[in-house]
């Protein structure tokens, strides 16, 4: 299951044992030492004192040169620790996942104790996606594949390289030339798995959209960054009786009436429209109002020097859209950007808010669904923040 070299020793030079243990799994390059050893050997981390702390990935050229995998013994990453593991994430997956599901994440990196490696399932179609640094040296994505064909009917398994531009590869199975369908909740949407966002599909706003659904009969929906609209069709079968989807991209509003359509709702209460969300949002103003408005964006702050500038573009797009809810209706504000922490957001959506001269009251305030756990100690990879308020 993974290409296995070494161990290496690595000396911890910070007091950092309380933290791995309590499990944060990131040990960045001024925490060790850095002997010389190739991408993907398995390390043992040793204390001041010389004690065994953990075991993990190495990798002495990436910002994050040992990715933790064991904080006892046995220290050995070998293939009964990978399949183990892997088994634990599919037994939290079938305990957590709704019925009428079968697109989710089954391994989501770090906290399923599988540093760097995601795998998403879509029916009988699997992704794998693996960070930077040790983690693509050191799976096997081969006998990944090999592993959920036989233990969860898998057909296809595509690698998606993390380079931007490059294309998924099949590496079991034909390479995919369509969307591949899947339910979430019941409904039908299809994901492209090759050229699509994430691995072909936002899977983190299941549960969101699944509220959406519960609260939008016969109210009108604007459903802003639509990408394939997920949050328009689950308004759709909630019975909203209109729901319009912006996206600055015709393939996505394709996908999105696609979807409608596909779940058997009537054409003329979907309309898509192709714009910049904030132009149109400007060419609106206060002209026309939504019960329900969803702004669900791209990430503003793909690093941390853009984080002012996100926040400002949060800011504003919390203004714009607080204008054109109906009083008494519903605002949703989310964002996928790691780089600004729940306070922040909630700190600019109030500004936002208050700057449109609305008073809101927060109905739900959300993080990552159950397929997507995180470890209780790493805060910061709890990126997907989701807030829903009650404008009057």
């Amino acid at each position: 299951m993974a290409k296995v070299a070494g161990p290496v020793v690595v000396h911890l030079r910070k007091d950092l044992t309380r933290d791995i243990k309590r499990g944060h799994v990131w040990i960045y390059g001024d925490a060790i030492d850095r002997p010389a050893a190739s991408s993907g050997s398995v390390a043992i981390l040793l204390d001041r004192h010389g004690q065994k702390v953990a075991s993990g990935i190495y990798d002495p050229r990436h910002p994050i040169p040992l990715r933790i995998c064991r904080t006892a013994p046995p220290w050995e990453l070998n293939s009964h620790w990978f399949q183990s593991t892997l088994l634990r994430a599919l037994e939290l997956r079938r305990l957590a996942l709704p019925p009428k599901t079968t697109g989710y994440r089954l391994v989501n990196g770090e906290g399923d104790g599988l540093p760097g490696l995601v795998i998403d399932v879509y029916g009988d179609t699997a992704v794998i996606k693996l960070d930077g640094g040790a983690p693509q040296h050191f799976y096997d994505c081969d006998q990944v594949a090999q592993w959920l064909k036989a233990n969860l009917d898998i057909h296809c398994v595509v690698h998606r390289p993390r380079q931007r531009g490059v294309e998924g590869q099949a590496i079991l199975g034909q390479t995919p030339t369509e969307p591949i369908p899947f339910l979430e909740n019941g409904l039908t949407y299809a994901a492209d798995v090759i050229h699509g966002q994430k691995t072909g599909f936002f899977l983190d706003q299941r549960d969101n959209r699944a509220l959406i659904r519960s609260l939008a009969r016969d109210r009108s929906v604007l459903n802003l960054f639509s990408f394939s609209g997920g949050f328009s069709v689950a308004a759709g079968a909630g019975g909203c009786n209109h729901a319009t989807s912006v996206d600055l991209a015709p393939a996505a509003i394709q996908a999105a009436e696609h979807h409608w359509l596909a779940n058997g709702l009537a054409a003329d209460k979907h309309t898509g429209v192709v714009s910049d969300v904030f132009e149109f949002l400007e060419q609106t103003g206060t002209q026309r109002q939504w019960d329900i408005v969803i702004c669900d964006p791209p990430s503003f702050a793909p690093s941390e020097r853009t984080k002012n500038a996100a926040e400002e573009a949060y800011q504003r797009l919390a203004t714009l859209s607080a204008r054109i809810v109906s009083p008494g209706g519903l605002l949703a504000l989310a964002s996928c950007s790691s780089h600004i922490d729940v306070a922040t957001f909630e700190a600019v959506n109030l500004a936002g808010i208050g700057r449109a001269r609305r008073c809101g009251t927060l109905i739900a305030n959300r993080s990552l669904p159950a397929d997507h756990p995180t470890p209780l100690a790493m805060p910061e990879l709890r990126y997907l923040k989701f807030q829903l308020v009650r404008l009057l």
